[in-house]
């Protein structure tokens, strides 16, 4: 989409409507920084630049896992909290087939089903009370989600925390992964952590502050940053 002329009838309004509508649809056009962006981010800091060059190149967001209406990804992120990738991927396909048709349960659906159907699914009481929270504050409309993509961060990060078990960390995977935004950092994200660690040669794990501080050099690709360091843990 090219940005309207002065002059032009389409509105600003209904251009967030339009993109909004799309993000929401799983089809948010693919974010990516520019080489000259990346060549920026690898000169302010060397160490984490050589890094770059070793690895895959950062992948155009949103990625595969995180394409889909809202409602979805933001259940699979809550299922996936804190478990093993292969735990949370068998009770996701699980959740998955409570649903009557091919896709993903949609809200109403989910409220549909019991706490104990959703807990012989595998989900803790607390995954499903939070999934069933999402459902009904996305059905009653107290959590507006459509056009999102078009407020700042600390909007989305405000809205996604009102619902019960979705916090900042769950919040800062969907500005990254979902609405493909180049400048998170996830500071109290373990991986994160580590990967700095390892790429500074420490013997402990930076704090939250300590990384946010480190992270200034890394602005406005922060996300970009945190990925490379996530990849650098799988790498070991």
């Amino acid at each position: 989409m090219t940005a309207p002329r002065a002059g032009s009838r389409l509105s600003r309004a209904v251009i967030w409507a339009v993109l909004g509508f799309i993000a929401e649809r799983g089809d948010l056009l693919a974010m990516k920084p520019s080489t000259a962006q990346i060549k920026a981010l690898e000169s302010r800091d060397p160490a984490l630049g050589t890094v770059m060059h070793r690895l895959p190149p950062f992948p155009d967001l949103p990625v595969a896992t995180f394409r889909g209406p809202y409602f979805h990804v933001l259940a699979r992120s809550i299922i996936y909290q804190q478990l093993a990738t292969k735990a949370a991927a068998t009770i996701y396909g699980r959740v998955r087939k409570l649903s009557p048709g091919p896709r993903f349960p949609t809200p109403d659906h989910m409220l549909s089903l019991s706490q104990e159907r959703l807990r012989e699914a595998g989900l803790s009481h607390n995954k499903a009370k939070a999934i069933r929270d999402l459902a009904g504050k996305m059905i009653c409309g107290e959590l507006a989600l459509r056009g999102i993509a078009r407020h700042d961060d600390a909007e989305v990060t405000r809205r996604l925390t009102t619902v019960w078990g979705i916090g900042e960390w769950t919040a800062q995977m969907f500005l990254i992964f979902k609405l493909g935004r180049l400048d998170v950092m996830p500071s109290g994200d373990l991986g994160v952590q580590e990967g700095l660690r390892v790429l500074d040669g420490s013997s402990e794990r930076p704090t939250p502050d300590v990384l946010l501080d480190r992270a200034e050099r890394w602005r406005p690709l922060r996300s970009v940053a945190a990925w490379y360091l996530w990849r650098l843990t799988d790498d070991r």
